[in-house]
C-alpha cells in the first residue's frame, strides 16, 4: 500500500472532536456548524435534529455540494425522512453519521 501526504494547508481541517465539541483548525466549537474546505458557517442556527426541515439546510444547498456529510451528535440519529427525500430530489448525496464519524470522514 502506498501512502501519500495530503497537504491541507489553506483548507479547513477538523483537528479534534469529543463529547459536545468539534475542533476546527485548532479552535474548539461547541455549537452546530457547516464546514467545507474553504468556508465555515458558525454558528449554524438550527433547531434540534427532530425539528429540522429542509429549509434549515438552505445555507448548505446554496454551496452547491455534491455530497453532504451530516453529523447527528454523539449518537447516530436520522433527521426527518422528508429532508433525505429533498436532498435526493436536488441530486445531492446526504450521508448521516454520528459526529465523530462525520469528522473522520470529512478529513
Amino acid at each position: 500500500m502506498k501512502l501519500h501526504l495530503h497537504d491541507v494547508s489553506g483548507q479547513n481541517a477538523i483537528t479534534g472532536h469529543g463529547v459536545g465539541y468539534v475542533q476546527l483548525n485548532g479552535l474548539r466549537i461547541t455549537h452546530p456548524l457547516i464546514v467545507t474546505p474553504t468556508a465555515i458557517v458558525s454558528p449554524w442556527l438550527v433547531p434540534p435534529i427532530r425539528q429540522l426541515t429542509f429549509v434549515d439546510f438552505a445555507d448548505v444547498v446554496a454551496m452547491l455540494p455534491t455530497l453532504v456529510v451530516f453529523g447527528s451528535g454523539a449518537t447516530f440519529q436520522f433527521p426527518d425522512q422528508r429532508i433525505l427525500a429533498a436532498f435526493s430530489r436536488a441530486r445531492i448525496g446526504f450521508e448521516v453519521m454520528d459526529t465523530g464519524a462525520a469528522c473522520r470522514t470529512y478529513n
